[in-house]
């Protein structure tokens, strides 16, 4: 009965979200006072409650459950599983936490976990006996993914005794805090007042100098990027939140970062957020004008977190649209534009309008309709949802990126990009309500 509601629901896209070509402009689907009547909204919400029953791993291709996406699908991953299991998942990552504080990026089942050349080095420790970790260093957003991940966990849920929750010598809460701390002793950069990492691009978690370029080397080139950071804010937001007691310590240090971002990433000039501040030099040639690109998904965190005013947000917007127009893009979703130049990363799969480097993944698109949303821009935030709801019914599936022409890419069951759709559509649906 279900498929065959399903199959119904799928039709009536012919008459939904105006029927518009995802290729065309954003302003010929109609008002956002008739999205509660848009089939597509209830399809792709089945789709999502569906995949979020068939496991925890990123998607098909991926055999690890990844805190950053964990973190984007976790309100979905709720909705359908049973809770325990779900913080099952959570406590994983505390057990494999690092005595420094620091959080890995994913688990693997340790029968799976066989190290080879040119492959992870997994982590294991003594509290967790069934998973190994794995940690792409060049990334600053596995312990702010995490505390994000918590957050909703217990708001959601309710279950605010999981904080109290001891794994080994720690509870819960005391882990959170150890991980804001192993940021604030390992990679902060004291100069500016704001987090570090390896050079990527945007949010991406691929350096340049190296031909896969996820663990920092002799080669890296050091930068302090608005996404880190905007994540970094976020997550104190969501601790102060579930753990009041710690504002005492934390509520200055998040203002300062605040201000910090602004201070150093903002160009006022430009009206966007420079790419990177490097603190050993960059990798890229001096010829090369980096603060040409604008970085899709770290200016949505950064809206996120609260950095940018109503006009800031307004003007970014349009900025990104100009940008999709440019590109040939099919979404809000596209991760930057331009792209690096083809040769400036070592990973061949950075290619100009490839992976990360100006590929258009709905996991950022949708981030962008829930901010533009929770700022009052609900108009734009429907426009801009249509068209990933659609290709989402039309292809099947919640791809993890597309093409510049609208070709799937990557793993065909990305759950990032089903919870950030599924988030998207609570907040369209409880506001008809």
């Amino acid at each position: 009965m279900k498929n065959y509601l399903l199959a119904i629901l799928s039709l009536a896209l012919l008459i939904s979200c105006g029927n518009s070509d995802t290729k065309k402009s954003v302003s010929k689907n109609p008002p956002i006072n008739s999205a509660i009547k848009d089939s597509n909204f209830l399809v792709v919400k089945e789709k999502a409650l569906q995949l979020a029953k068939a496991g925890f791993t990123a998607g098909d291709g991926y055999g690890e459950v990844w805190i950053r996406d964990y973190n984007t699908f976790m309100n979905l991953a709720i909705e359908v599983n049973d809770k325990d299991l779900v913080k099952e998942n959570l406590r994983v990552f505390f057990r494999l936490q690092g005595d420094d504080g620091n959080i890995v990026d994913g688990f693997i089942s340790k029968s799976k976990a066989n190290a080879a050349d040119g492959g992870y080095n997994y982590i294991h420790t003594s509290l967790e006996k069934q998973y190994a970790g794995h940690k792409n260093t060049v990334e600053t957003d596995q312990e702010t993914s995490l505390i994000q991940s918590v957050y909703k966990f217990v708001t959601r849920t309710g279950d605010t005794t999981f904080l109290k929750e001891k794994i080994g010598d720690y509870t819960i809460a005391q882990r959170l805090e150890k991980s804001m701390s192993f940021l604030l002793q390992n990679r902060y950069a004291k100069e500016y007042g704001l987090l570090w990492g390896a050079t990527t691009a945007d949010w991406g978690d691929v350096q340049p100098e190296h031909e896969w370029g996820v663990y920092l080397t002799d080669d890296t080139h050091y930068a302090i990027d608005v996404y880190d950071n905007a994540m970094f804010i976020i997550a104190l937001d969501n601790m102060m939140e579930i753990l009041p007691e710690t504002a005492s310590k934390w509520k200055k240090i998040r203002d300062d970062f605040a201000t910090n971002t602004m201070k150093h990433l903002w160009d006022e000039k430009n009206e966007k957020f420079i790419p990177h501040i490097y603190l050993n030099g960059s990798p890229f040639p001096e010829q090369f004008n980096e603060n040409e690109i604008f970085y899709h998904g770290g200016t949505t965190m950064a809206i996120q977190a609260g950095l940018l005013s109503r006009e800031q947000i307004l003007t970014s917007l349009r900025k990104m649209e100009e940008n999709m127009k440019k590109s040939g893009a099919a979404t809000i979703g596209l991760t930057l534009y331009p792209p690096y130049p083809k040769g400036t990363f070592l990973n061949k799969g950075m290619y100009p309008y490839g992976y990360q480097n100006g590929g258009d993944w709905t996991w950022f698109g949708g981030r962008t309709v829930i901010a533009l949303f929770n700022h009052g821009y609900k108009e734009e935030a429907y426009k801009h949802m249509c068209p990933m709801m659609e290709r989402v019914i039309k292809n099947d599936g919640f791809y993890e990126w597309y093409t510049i022409d609208n070709t799937p890419n990557g793993s065909a069951s990305f759950r990032g990009s089903a919870g950030v759709l599924f988030d998207a559509i609570e907040l369209f649906l409880n506001d008809s309500n």
